[in-house]
C-alpha cells in the first residue's frame, strides 16, 4: 500500500490482456496541477529517501494504435472461457491450493526459498523490499525459483513472478537495466501515448529479469481536497490525477505498455484507495466513507474492465458504504457482488498483501486466506511476513475438506490463475 521508508520490506499488491483504446489515451494528459500545489503549500513532507523522480525514457518505437474495447473485451470473455475449460485431471488438493498463494520473497537475495514452493506448492512470488542488482542479478534469482518448478511441485504449473514497479518511491528493481521510473502523477503529465511507450520499455525491462506481472498500475481515485492527506497514494504521488478520466486513461496507458511487452499489469486497489486517511500497513479500522458501488472511482475499474482486464488487486479497506465493517477482500459484497456481478469481472483478484497489515490483525492468518477465497478472490498475497503462508495453506485444506462448496471456488480459482499463466510467452 504506502511505499516503505528505508529499510522496511515493500509489500505490494492487481491486470489488463489487450490495450487500452485510443479515445481513453488521449486523455491522459490532464493531471490536477492545481491540486498538487495545494497540497505542497499545505507543507506536506515528502516521503523520507525518496529520489527526485526521472524524465520518462522515450523509446524509439512510437506506441500504436490500441484495440477497440469490444475487441479487448471479447478478448478477456474469451480468457474467461479458457479458465472454465482447464482440466485439473491429476492435481493434488494441496498443489490447487498452493497455486491461491503467492509468497514475498528478498529481491536481493541470492538464495531462492526452495520450501514455499517444494512443500507448500505456492503457484506465485512476488519480489518485495529493494534490489539494485540490475536485471541480470533479478534475473538469476527468478531462474532459480522456476527451477523448482516440477510435477511433484506445482504440477508443472510455472511461478507467477511479481514485483512492485510502479515508478516514484514504489520501484523495487533498480541498477543495470532498470529505469528510474518517475511517480504516477508525472508519468501522466507525458501525456498518454508517451506513457504507453515508456511503460512498454519498462516492462519490456522487467520482462528480461524473468518478472511475468507488475502489480501496478494504481486505478484510485484521488479526489480529496489536499491529495497529500491520502496516506496510502496521494502522500507519495502514485496517483496519475484527480478525476476519474485523466486517471481511466493513464492507467490503461500504464497497463497496455505493459502487456505489449509480456508483462501481466495489475489494476489497484478495488474499490478504490485515494479517499481514506490512513495506511492499511500500518493503521486498523481504515474506512472509505465516501465510495458507494455506482461512485465514480468504482467507474474507473468498470471502465478499465470493460477494456479487458483480466486480475484486479482487491483493498483491505472498509467501505462503509458498500460492506460496512468487512475488509474489501475478504468481503462477498465487494468481490462477488460488485466486482464480478455488477461490473462482469471473470477474472482473476488478487489480494492487497495480508500477511502482517494491521488492518486485517484481528483475524488469524488462516482466516484471512479462507475469507479472501470465500469472498471471491483467486490469489492471497502474503509478502511482509511469508511464514505465514504454512498457516494460510493448512487453512485452506482444512476448509476444503470440510465444505464441497468451498472446494469447488479453490478448483474455480485455481482454473482462472492456469488461464492466466496461459497467456504468458
Amino acid at each position: 500500500m504506502t511505499p516503505p521508508l528505508p529499510g522496511r520490506p515493500l509489500r505490494r499488491r492487481s491486470v489488463l490482456l489487450g490495450a487500452v483504446t485510443a479515445a481513453a489515451l488521449a486523455g491522459c494528459g490532464s493531471t490536477d496541477a492545481a491540486s498538487s500545489a495545494s497540497a505542497a503549500a499545505a507543507g506536506t513532507p515528502s516521503p523520507t529517501g525518496s529520489a527526485t523522480p526521472s524524465a520518462s525514457p522515450s523509446p524509439s518505437a512510437s506506441a500504436t494504435p490500441s484495440a477497440s474495447p469490444s475487441a479487448s473485451a471479447a478478448a478477456s470473455a474469451s480468457a474467461a472461457g479458457t479458465a472454465a475449460g482447464v482440466s485439473l485431471d491429476g492435481w493434488t488438493l494441496e498443489q490447487k491450493v498452493g497455486q491461491l498463494l503467492m509468497v514475498g520473497v528478498d529481491a536481493g537475495s541470492t538464495t531462492a526459498p526452495s520450501r514455499y514452493v517444494t512443500e507448500l506448492h505456492v503457484g506465485g512470488v512476488f519480489l518485495s523490499g529493494r534490489s539494485s542488482r540490475g536485471a541480470s542479478g533479478v534475473r538469476t534469482l527468478v531462474d532459480s525459483l522456476q527451477a523448482l518448478v516440477s510435477e511433484e511441485s506445482t504440477h508443472g504449473s510455472r511461478l507467477l513472478v511479481s514485483t512492485d514497479q510502479e515508478g516514484g518511491n514504489v520501484q523495487v528493481l533498480s541498477g543495470a537495466g532498470f529505469s528510474t521510473m518517475p511517480t504516477a502523477l508525472s508519468q501522466a503529465s507525458s501525456g498518454a501515448e508517451a506513457l504507453k511507450a515508456s511503460a512498454t520499455t519498462w516492462g519490456a525491462e522487467l520482462a528480461s529479469a524473468g518478472v511475468t506481472m507488475n502489480l501496478a498500475p494504481d486505478a484510485d481515485l484521488v479526489d480529496v481536497a489536499v491529495p497529500t492527506s491520502n496516506a496510502p497514494i496521494g502522500q507519495w504521488k502514485r496517483e496519475y490525477g484527480h478525476d476519474a478520466a485523466t486517471v481511466t486513461a493513464c492507467a490503461g496507458a500504464f497497463a497496455a505498455g505493459m502487456g505489449a511487452s509480456g508483462v501481466i499489469p495489475t489494476f489497484k486497489h478495488f474499490p478504490g484507495l485515494g479517499r481514506v486517511t490512513q495506511n492499511t500497513d500500518t493503521s486498523s479500522g481504515v474506512t472509505d466513507t465516501v465510495t458507494a458501488r455506482d461512485d465514480a472511482a468504482v467507474g474507473i475499474f468498470r471502465d478499465l474492465i470493460a477494456q479487458g482486464t483480466c486480475a484486479v488487486m482487491a483493498s483491505s479497506a472498509d467501505y462503509s458504504l458498500i460492506d460496512a465493517d468487512t475488509p474489501a477482500c475478504f468481503s462477498s459484497v465487494v468481490i462477488t457482488d460488485l466486482l464480478r456481478g455488477d461490473l462482469g469481472f471473470q477474472g482473476v483478484v488478487i489480494t492487497d498483501d495480508v500477511a502482517a497489515a494491521v488492518q486485517v490483525s484481528g483475524w488469524t492468518p488462516g482466516d484471512r486466506a479462507v475469507s479472501a477465497v470465500k469472498a471471491g478472490c483467486d490469489i492471497v498475497l502474503a509478502s511482509a511476513d511469508a511464514s505465514v503462508a504454512d498457516e494460510m495453506v493448512a487453512a485452506l485444506l482444512e476448509e476444503a475438506r470440510a465444505d464441497e462448496a468451498f472446494a469447488a471456488q479453490v478448483d474455480t480459482s485455481v482454473q482462472r490463475i492456469l488461464a492466466l499463466k496461459a497467456t504468458l510467452a
